[in-house]
């Protein structure tokens, strides 16, 4: 069998595939996140742990032999860990929001801009960058101690492998330090985020995948092991989207549009990321924005409505939800793609004595809807399009999107991220996968004309809407 582990930042999972990739068994683990004024830290021990138990008990469920296993992870944060990958200080996760007014500085003075056209990459406050240079400002002791600033898949491999030193591969590596022409680090950036001293501090990056064997803890001894690309790569691959022009929309916790290229322009509005590939010339333009069910989740936590009920209720309500509109940016650190605004927020307007719970439901996923259209369209959709992620479990909801965004889904089931983190390392150990069936989706989710078409009007007004809030943000 063949092992896929995706390390969330809610939830770990490990799932087993056959060679035609069909999911054998699957164990999952919740991970907890301590919130506490704008600052979101994880527990490494944590997280690590969670990974041996859901390995142990895939393993108890399906015994066979393992033939290889591929990690991936959550992205970008600051996982500070010593020379062994033991944790020095809990990991600053990718929404954290400590460095938002280091961010806004940069934004002031030009970093901002200049580092994008380097690299291709938009900082945002949960984005190593910020988070280093915070760090190095506030608690140099940390770094001090520190052998590395790792991603969580890199911490989660050096222990697995017993690794004398800390990896990273070339997508992890994307944010926001690496050469996407070159594929190796921009000492220029480092020194223009005040980071030339702690250069140290950044992982090597193996490329395209590090690779590695399993010290006995959750794997068999001597399971070749391969770890990357992170979570959004791949997804991608899991789901099939490798050919340029072709997208990926991810309905998670974070809303994440991804679109294959082989094209880079580091012109427009600086926004979004371009992510390196195991293929040198092959990218994918990401606008991974920041609240994909989280909002979702609040409105439901806050009008006392279960997810089970979600379906029934958008029944309740027409397209337009009676007025009501959401504008779906809760994230304590603002918005990261397909534009930056550490301080724009959700607004909520339409609202009176007369709505519903259906109508505040309807509103919200209307509005992640918009927000999912506006980052594929930057980020340069002109081909099919696959969607994956816990929000396409809802038949209704993933309707609504396919109208909303006025095009055919191609609904990819499953634990799509373990899948790409097994292709990633069959193609890396040169083992010979049919990735056809691996990426066949579930079903294909056609718009409704009329639907589409109301939408695409409600699309302009939400860019309307953005834009005032945007200013708003500003002052």
């Amino acid at each position: 069998m063949y092992v896929g582990i995706d390390v969330g930042t809610s939830m770990v999972k490990a799932a087993a595939f056959d060679a035609v990739g069909r999911e054998l068994a699957v164990e999952a683990r919740p991970v907890g996140l301590e919130l506490r004024d704008g600052r979101v830290e994880q527990d490494m021990d944590e997280v690590y742990g969670a990974v041996v138990t859901v390995l142990d008990g895939l393993s108890a469920r399906v015994p066979g032999p393992v033939e290889l296993a591929g990690l991936t992870g959550q992205g970008d944060g600051v996982w500070l860990v010593d020379a062994k990958g033991l944790p020095v200080r809990a990991a600053a996760s990718w929404m954290d929001g400590r460095a938002d007014e280091l961010l806004d500085q940069w934004l002031a003075d030009g970093t901002f801009e200049t580092v994008f056209r380097r690299t291709g990459n938009a900082m945002f406050p949960g984005c190593p960058g910020p988070l280093l240079s915070w760090l190095d400002r506030h608690e140099p002791a940390s770094l001090d101690a520190a052998a590395a600033a790792v991603f969580c898949k890199d911490m989660v491999f050096q222990r697995l492998t017993g690794g004398a030193r800390a990896t990273t591969d070339v997508s992890d590596a994307s944010m926001p330090f690496l050469d996407p022409r070159t594929r190796s680090y921009d000492n220029g950036v480092v020194e223009l985020l005040g980071l030339a001293h702690r250069r140290g501090l950044l992982p090597t990056i193996s490329d395209p995948v590090a690779t590695g064997r399993a010290r006995g803890e959750g794997l068999p001894a001597g399971t070749p092991l391969a770890n990357g690309p992170y979570d959004l790569p791949a997804c991608a691959l899991g789901a099939g989207v490798t050919a340029p022009g072709d997208g990926l929309l991810i309905v998670g916790t974070c809303l994440a549009a991804l679109v294959a290229t082989t094209e880079l322009d580091l012109t427009g509005e600086p926004a979004g990321l371009y992510i390196s590939t195991d293929r040198p010339g092959h990218w994918l333009r990401a606008m991974p924005a920041m609240v994909g069910t989280a909002a979702l989740d609040w409105v439901l936590r806050t009008t006392g409505v279960r997810h089970e009920e979600v379906d029934a209720l958008l029944a309740r309500t027409p397209p337009g939800a009676h007025g009501v509109r959401v504008l779906p940016y809760f994230a304590p650190s603002g918005e990261r793609a397909p534009f930056v605004e550490p301080r724009l927020r959700a607004e909520l307007t339409g609202v009176c004595l007369e709505s519903t719970p259906a109508d505040l439901i309807r509103a919200t996923c209307e509005g992640i809807g918009y927000a999912a259209r506006h980052c594929l369209a930057a980020a340069g959709l002109t081909g099919t399009l696959a969607v994956c992620g816990g929000g396409t479990r809802s038949p209704a909801w993933t309707r609504l999107l396919a109208d909303v965004l006025g095009r055919p889904l191609r609904v990819v089931e499953g634990e799509v991220g373990a899948r790409g983190a097994v292709l990633a390392a069959a193609e890396r150990y040169g083992v010979a996968l049919d990735t056809a069936p691996w990426t066949e989706p579930a079903t294909v989710v056609e718009p409704d004309p009329e639907r589409a078409a109301y939408y695409t009007k409600g699309y302009e007004e939400h860019l309307e809407r953005l834009a005032r809030a945007r200013t708003r943000a500003r002052h």
